[in-house]
């Protein structure tokens, strides 16, 4: 649809950018912090390990003052379990408290609303020993956590995120190092659909815990939305978008909004004998939990065919690489879509379409949790000159405006990532930030923040209520 006249952003429009404390904090053994399943997996060749990252866990007040400057109206990041509780379950450790009662003040003293994600891929390790998620324990785990989060962070927290992309801890545990497998497991994706099942059950809980404790807070899913396009308008082609969009979408999404799961999904799982086990309580816990608001991730949409073969596709790479699965769905190229240097689709205008679907399906403000270009930034006489980077967010930027004007309810916008990280499959040779962290993947050098011309740009974004997008290439 075509306007003539583009709605502004509200006034109260959450501009802000993303982390994840596994990624970016460093210290990961630190002041009491029990170790998680990201710092004991085996680190794939070529990226860096966890214990420093972009140590955000000592330059946090350095790092917070740069997102005040670019006049940041909102901070996303995530506690890590284990740095709370060191066991998962039992002990408080006082100073992972202190740190982040510490971070959030800093957010609050720079009027930075703090976003907070509950779980970022990364389970406790004393955890991952008892079973991780396949344990029906795991639900308590949670709902413990959860607690002691709302008692010690509740009284300046007022937006809450449950579970970080659940759909890519489903669909690619292994690829993103939070995968737990039982020994002697005879039906691999009843069991991941299993612990699939004890997160919506948690996530449910503790929707419905926020909601007591803290009344004026609104909580919400934050699942990675890629909207599946047919390759063709053939029939079989378009079933085959329906089937794709169901099981990477609308499972997740449609349990956490409406308490039942996709009939689609259902069926799928039921001829694969995959369908998970209720466990008492579990029906009414899931139609108790009600999300305020639908966080969710986009970096691009997704393309697929029709796919009669008889073999599978093989496994994804990444989050964005789809695979495929005989008689559901092959995953394709879109040949209209321009690709970044790390083989990502970019499509602006599909982040436009996924922000409608999203309304309409669901009829819950939106919050955009992660977006963003990753790149091999250079450092060339103290500056970044990332133009390809302020390309991609003013293109979605725009999109955003358009899906407001069509009537879409979007409450913020956040970013990945607020400064440079560890990513999840490439190290920190892949950076997405606003601040370029000086550090390489074996050489930790001066870890000196350095402003990237994007840095500036999104300020004056901000500045004007994403008014003034422009920006001149160096």
């Amino acid at each position: 649809m075509y306007h003539k006249e583009q709605k502004s952003f509200p006034k109260e429009f959450l501009w802000g950018a993303s982390t994840s404390a596994y990624q970016v904090e460093g210290a990961s053994l630190e002041d009491g912090k029990g170790p998680s399943c990201q710092d004991v997996k085996s680190v794939p060749e070529g990226t860096t390990d966890l214990k420093v990252c972009a140590d955000h866990y000592h330059h946090y007040k350095e790092d917070i003052a740069l997102m005040a400057e670019m006049g940041f109206k909102s901070y996303r990041f995530s506690i890590a379990w284990s740095r709370v509780l060191p066991e998962g379950t039992g002990t408080i450790n006082q100073k992972g408290i202190d740190f982040y009662n510490n971070l959030i003040n800093e957010c609050r003293k720079h009027q930075i609303e703090p976003i907070v994600t509950m779980f970022h891929f990364d389970m406790p390790a004393a955890l991952d020993k008892r079973g991780s998620w396949s344990n029906r324990d795991s639900v308590d785990w949670f709902l413990e956590y959860a607690r002691v989060m709302f008692e010690h962070f509740g009284d300046r927290v007022r937006y809450w995120l449950t579970i970080n992309e659940q759909n890519m801890l489903t669909l690619l545990g292994p690829v993103i190092g939070s995968f737990y497998m039982p020994e002697n497991c005879t039906n691999q994706m009843k069991e991941i659909y299993q612990q699939n099942h004890h997160q919506l059950v948690a996530q449910a809980k503790v929707m419905t815990l926020c909601h007591e404790m803290l009344p004026d807070a609104k909580i919400g899913p934050a699942p990675n939305i890629s909207l599946v396009y047919a390759e063709k308008c053939k029939p079989e082609d378009v079933l085959a978008a329906q089937n794709y969009n169901a099981i990477r979408n609308w499972l997740y999404l449609d349990v956490a909004v409406y308490g039942t799961y996709n009939h689609l999904v259902w069926s799928y799982l039921e001829e694969r004998g995959a369908c998970p086990e209720f466990s008492e309580g579990d029906a009414e816990a899931l139609k108790n939990g009600h999300p305020d608001f639908i966080g969710f991730n986009y970096y691009a949409s997704a393309t697929v065919r029709e796919n009669n073969e008889m073999e599978n596709d093989g496994e994804p790479s990444d989050q964005q690489s789809g695979g495929g699965e005989a008689g559901i769905y092959m995953s394709c190229s879109n040949p209209y879509l321009a690709k970044t240097e790390f083989g990502w689709e970019v499509d602006p205008v599909g982040f436009r379409a996924t922000m409608r679907e999203l309304y309409s399906r669901y009829h819950l403000p939106l919050l955009v949790t992660e977006n963003g270009l990753g790149a091999y930034d250079k450092l060339e006489n103290g500056k970044i000159h990332d133009f390809y980077r302020i390309k991609y967010l003013k293109e979605h930027i725009k999109e955003i405006q358009s899906a407001i004007t069509d009537g879409v309810a979007v409450i913020g916008y956040n970013p990945w990532s607020a400064i440079d990280l560890v990513s999840t499959h490439e190290g920190m040779k892949k950076r997405y930030g606003f601040v370029f962290v000086d550090r390489d993947e074996f050489d930790l050098k001066t870890l000196k923040r350095y402003r990237k011309d994007s840095f500036y740009w999104y300020k004056k974004v901000i500045e004007s209520n994403g008014c003034d997008l422009e920006y001149q290439e160096a």
